[in-house]
């Protein structure tokens, strides 16, 4: 189990799994009065908390499916990365995708954020990349005869 330190300089309960083999931990909106989220408008909801990651990790901010199969609500920039340097507060950035507004109350569940370790890579440029059976084949390719 990977050990964050976070702050909490919001009024709701820290992250939890749902479940013992949940990948992901509700965000909920930290919010002082509801926020209204008119039909196409994205805005930044926050949560009131500050992680510090460990070197080699990221946060991602999924959307929840609940929220985008009954509302049309879903985080804009998926997965929204949070970097292992990253210190200011956790924030999602919503959308409403539906034709009606939606009204983000405090301590709703807005998001989900799974953990997970990440590589830094060196890049060697070159001249040849090898061949695949794939080759060049671009979007859509695969599986088409």
């Amino acid at each position: 189990m990977v050990k964050i330190k976070v702050i909490n300089k919001g009024h709701q309960p820290l992250p939890a799994y749902a479940t013992s083999q949940s990948a992901g931990m509700d965000l909920r909106a930290n919010i002082d009065e509801p926020v209204t989220l008119h039909p196409l408008e994205r805005r930044l909801i926050p949560t009131g908390l500050h992680i510090a990651l460990p070197a080699g990790y990221e946060a991602q901010v999924r959307p929840r499916s609940g929220l985008a199969l009954k509302h049309g609500i879903t985080v804009l920039n998926t997965p929204g990365t949070i970097d292992a340097d990253y210190r200011g507060e956790v924030m999602v950035l919503l959308v409403n995708f539906s034709p009606e507004d939606f009204v983000v109350n405090d301590g709703e569940r807005i998001a989900q954020m799974v953990v997970a370790r990440c590589e830094n890579v060196d890049f060697i440029e070159t001249d040849e990349l090898g061949d695949t059976a794939r080759g060049t084949g671009g979007y859509g390719h695969t599986g088409v005869e």
